[in-house]
């Protein structure tokens, strides 16, 4: 089975739980420069930057452990696997939501992002991967800006991250972001150490 409910006591978010998961306001959102030099150069292969950045997210996602789990309601669900969505501006003019598995390899998540965003713009339609746990993500890359706090809507609970115009500054491209996550999957060290994870992801893909 690829998510199912667990006991919150019995998991090492237990106290999270108790705190936050009926906080009326239970998300926290920090903010990052992520320099995304060493994406420059790959991305002068074809690769598009936003496959890359989500990439990047997917490869620090499965390396950090908070992610298995997520309040769901008044539940806490346990996931196998993760996935990433990317925003889709569609055919007719409006925007979908398009998720993506992680997976071990770089081409096939590019070629997966490919077909899978295609079909996305052309069918109008979300495509869900519900038995996942999703890092939302959504990039407004024609406007510089400083950073965005997503809004908390009650009913997704997911982690996101929100990037705009990268800026070049003394020879280097850095891209401010915001990663907003609910306080019971994880503690500001925790998502400062998935940011950590996320900046070295950008490295270790601008080596290969």
């Amino acid at each position: 089975m690829a998510a199912r409910e667990v006991d919150p006591m019995q998991t090492p978010r237990a106290d999270s739980w108790a705190l936050y998961h009926r906080a009326p306001m239970p998300m926290v959102t920090l903010f990052k420069t992520l320099d995304i030099t060493p994406l420059m150069a790959i991305k002068e292969r074809g690769y598009k930057l936003n496959m890359l950045l989500c990439w990047c997210v997917a490869q620090a996602a499965e390396a950090t452990p908070e992610f298995r789990l997520l309040p769901v309601g008044d539940t806490l669900v346990q996931y196998d696997q993760l996935g990433v969505s990317v925003i889709v501006a569609n055919d007719k003019g409006g925007l979908n939501s398009c998720d993506l598995p992680c997976l071990p390899d770089l081409e096939a998540f590019n070629q997966t992002y490919l077909e899978l965003t295609a079909r996305t713009r052309r069918d109008c339609a979300d495509h869900e991967l519900p038995d996942r746990m999703i890092v939302g993500t959504s990039s407004l890359v024609r406007y510089d800006i400083d950073g965005a706090a997503n809004m908390y809507s009650g009913i997704f609970n997911n982690p996101f991250l929100i990037w705009s115009k990268y800026r070049e500054e003394d020879g280097r491209a850095l891209l401010p972001l915001s990663f907003q996550f609910h306080h019971v999957q994880m503690d500001g060290l925790g998502a400062c150490a998935f940011l950590e994870r996320l900046q070295e992801a950008v490295r270790e893909t601008g080596r290969a």
